[in-house]
């Protein structure tokens, strides 16, 4: 029997890892690509930019990994069924639960693997990733601006940039809101920022626009000043200090979720986003064993070998088991059901769909 569980083994583990490859490759192209502009056009150093390439690979796994094992069970039973190779062991007198359970319990180590992952690793590696992006901000000020983008991490200036090339702006817009008067708007139709990295500050050069300023016996009222050139220094010291920067909840452990709980409920606070969150990093992780689970009846009921078909039909049901988790969550939110119930609906769903299409292909 060992033979066969090898085999078995081999026969998924080959796609398995090709469908990771791929599926995590295909998902950190946009990545790339937004990496590529602040090495290449914002002057960000490599080795930050490597740093926060290897901090987002967590965050790539976690759906990557539930993804390949789906894929790689449609290709491994696909290619058995279509060969005749399941009706070869079965008439040999091997049962197909003995013929699914390698590969199930290989899907279950590999989600019992995703717990720590996605309960501690994906959350250190999340915060630290902002951190690595506000330390950025401070020594390269150029990568926070984002063109077509309210940019709020300049003191209390909200900026908005129609064009950014290196550091010379286009169509600027800076808001700065003010509590109980109006707010105070500059336009200009070009610009260059100057970093003063010493000082956790730069400077923004304008040129050929307008400035609200406040009237001297009426700070409430503003008057327009029309400008050639216009500078104004921005800090930001106050905006980027790590200091500032609070866990949020899908950067917490679930020990870490449970302490801060406590403190919301003595203080009679809604606690069912924690609660989804909680729940969210352990059905997220139990995902590659449900979709091993559905995904052997599957495909031996297409018995197509076609990698291009396997690959599309997971990701239907990849997409299957996403609406019925976001309708869950959204249920859970409304608390129409348990937060618990609403994470866990997309794995219920599918595990009593799968153990019953197993059960039917078994009594065959």
């Amino acid at each position: 029997m060992h033979i066969i569980r090898n085999y078995l083994l081999r026969e998924f583990t080959g796609p398995f890892f090709l469908s990771l490859l791929v599926s995590t490759m295909i998902l950190a192209t946009g990545h790339i690509v937004q990496i590529a502009d602040l090495v290449i056009n914002k002057g960000v150093s490599a080795l930050y930019i490597m740093n926060l390439f290897l901090l987002l690979m967590p965050w790539l796994l976690t759906f990557t990994i539930p993804i390949s094992v789906l894929s790689a069970t449609l290709l491994a039973f696909g290619r058995l069924a279509s060969d005749n190779e399941i009706i070869a062991l079965k008439a040999s007198g091997v049962g197909l639960y003995k013929i699914a359970a390698p590969v199930l319990t290989a899907a279950l180590i590999i989600s019992l693997f995703s717990v720590p992952l996605n309960d501690r690793i994906l959350p250190k590696s999340g915060y630290n990733a902002r951190k690595l992006i506000k330390e950025i901000g401070i020594r390269n000020p150029l990568a926070l601006l984002e063109p077509g983008v309210f940019i709020k991490g300049f003191e209390n200036y909200i900026i908005f940039v129609y064009n950014v090339s290196e550091n010379k702006l286009k169509n600027i817009r800076i808001y700065q809101p003010r509590e109980g008067s109006p707010t105070r708007t500059i336009v200009a139709e070009e610009g260059e920022v100057i970093p003063i990295p010493e000082k956790n500050m730069i400077k923004l050069k304008l040129k050929n626009g307008s400035a609200d300023e406040a009237l001297p016996q009426d700070p409430e009222k503003f008057y327009k000043l029309m400008f050639k050139t216009y500078s104004m220094t921005l800090n930001l010291k106050d905006a980027l200090q790590y200091e500032t920067i609070e866990k949020k909840p899908r950067e917490m452990s679930i020990a870490e979720l449970k302490q801060e709980m406590k403190k919301l409920e003595k203080a009679d606070i809604d606690t069912t986003p924690l609660y989804i969150e909680m729940h969210n990093k352990l059905a997220l992780a139990f995902s590659s064993f449900i979709f091993a689970l559905i995904g052997i009846p599957t495909a031996l009921k297409t018995h197509r070998r076609e990698k291009s078909i396997n690959f599309g039909l997971a990701m239907v049901l990849f997409l299957i088991y996403w609406g019925i988790m976001l309708g869950g969550i959204a249920c859970a939110i409304r608390g129409t059901v348990p937060p618990w119930a609403g994470i866990w609906m997309a794995n219920i769903v599918l595990f009593l769909l799968g153990v019953f299409m197993l059960t039917r292909l078994a009594k065959k």
